[in-house]
């Protein structure tokens, strides 16, 4: 059986994001959210942040005739786990394949170059 992976699909990120944005949602909220950027239906909204409760990304409470949802997890939680795992499966492992391909295909200014250069000494 394959392990169970903390990246989240596309939908579930962009739904996480609108609940994020705003530190609890309820459905009607994130799928007026997301309306407003592509069609989508209630009920596939409905399911999506069912199964992210599932799977332990958001805790929804009983307010009234809905639930409101909150994230379990910060947002830079969340994307340390998704970029530490893609870092361990496309690169095995190592940040410095990925950081040069960041500069290279971004194409940095001098200005980036130099900010991530100082964050980078920066850093312990």
């Amino acid at each position: 059986m394959r392990k169970k992976s903390p990246t989240l699909t596309p939908q579930e990120l962009e739904i996480m994001k609108v609940v994020w944005e705003r530190d609890h949602a309820t459905v009607r909220d994130v799928y007026e959210a997301l309306l407003e950027e592509r069609k989508i239906a209630y009920t596939t909204v409905m399911t999506m942040m069912n199964v992210l409760e599932k799977k332990g990304h958001l805790r929804k409470k009983s307010e009234g005739r809905s639930f409101v949802y909150r994230p379990t997890r910060s947002r830079q939680q969340v994307v340390g786990t998704m970029v530490r795992e893609f870092v361990d499966r496309v690169f095995g492992g190592s940040a410095e394949p990925l950081l040069v391909h960041l500069v290279e295909d971004r194409h940095l200014t001098a200005e980036e170059l130099d900010a991530l250069a100082q964050r980078i000494r920066e850093t312990p």
